[in-house]
């Protein structure tokens, strides 16, 4: 019997229930992993709560990182033994054990350790196609990058610090802008204080920026559309604060020909030479000590509902993993 968390219902934090399950005997190209450490990211809520809809009932979770104990007949890849990482469907993270496609995995490096992995590969992964794929950046770049202090952001910003391009974060609280900082935003503004569209365009001297990274949504898209420079890129890659209901192309992208996109990982990850591109630079970054995981805080699996209670709270200054 395997422990997992699993929701037969939509709803808050509560509806994340522990149960006792065997797991389906394995298919060809299956591995058995024993989790180590498990992600916990911000799609997690979505597919609970049913903004993002999936079958119930159902395992909950996208990004865990383990050791293989078992190889089904067909699998090439890997081998009992290995240190593996995923980012991906199939959803069931959230449990001491899970089933998974080989073609699903990456191998983790010996330097990179268990819960770095389980914190950084599905965020990793995000930070690599959104700097280096969605939109190139270069040095000479200016761009935004919003909740600049979060798990996805802190990420970001070492990453951006190593390409050398100017980097303004913002931030839910006065008390994240030194995590931003310290991490590598060359400005960080206040989004909850400031008027961070008008604090933007001082900065840039009225031209705005290249690139807008926005994983808040609701509350930061009318502002960035501001803070944008003409034929600038709007990256909306996530909606902590609420989906942006409706986009008027000729209100909002028209007036300055901005190019807008709505990437997410797995379109960047779906070929298995795409999935070992982006972890390749994620892993070999790391081991360069470009990007440094400060791991905010480690629940049991047990812990689950609380993990998601302080997601929502924004009580998390950092990667957060839950630990089988």
């Amino acid at each position: 019997m395997t422990k997992i968390v699993e929701i037969s219902e939509f709803g808050g934090p509560s509806v994340l229930k522990i149960t006792n399950k065997n797991l389906e005997k394995l298919k060809p190209n299956e591995v058995l992993v024993q989790n180590k450490s498990i992600g916990l990211n911000f799609i997690d809520t979505y597919h609970r709560s049913g903004l993002y809809p999936i079958s119930l009932p159902s395992g909950i979770g996208l990004e865990a990182a383990g050791e293989i104990i078992e190889v089904g007949s067909d699998v090439k890849l890997f081998k009992i033994g290995d240190r593996v990482s995923h980012a991906s469907m199939p959803i069931g993270a959230y449990a001491e054990q899970q089933v998974m496609p080989e073609e699903k995995l990456v191998k983790v490096p010996d330097e990179v350790s268990f819960e770095e992995a389980g914190a950084i590969t599905l965020k990793g992964m995000t930070c690599e196609y959104l700097l280096h794929r969605a939109y190139q950046v270069k040095k000479e770049h200016v761009i935004l990058f919003h909740a600049a202090a979060g798990g996805v952001g802190q990420i970001f910003c070492q990453w951006a610090r190593a390409i050398g391009c100017t980097l303004i974060g913002t931030v839910g609280s006065d008390e994240k802008i030194e995590i931003a900082k310290e991490n590598g935003c060359n400005h960080v503004i206040n989004y909850s204080t400031k008027d961070f569209a008008k604090e933007i365009l001082e900065i840039t001297n009225g031209k705005g920026v290249d690139a807008v990274y926005d994983g808040v949504g609701l509350k930061t898209f009318e502002k960035s559309l501001e803070a944008i420079k003409l034929r600038g890129m709007f990256l909306s890659f996530g909606n902590a604060s609420g989906m942006v209901a409706n986009i008027d192309v000729k209100k909002h992208l028209a007036p300055k020909a901005i190019f807008f996109t709505r990437p997410s990982v797995f379109p960047y990850t779906v070929t298995r030479a795409d999935l070992e591109l982006s972890a390749g630079r994620l892993f070999n970054i790391m081991r360069e000590g470009k990007i440094k995981i400060d791991i905010a805080h480690k629940y049991s699996l047990d812990e689950a509902q609380k993990s998601h209670e302080d997601l929502h709270a924004r009580k998390l200054l950092g990667p957060a993993i839950l630990i089988p």
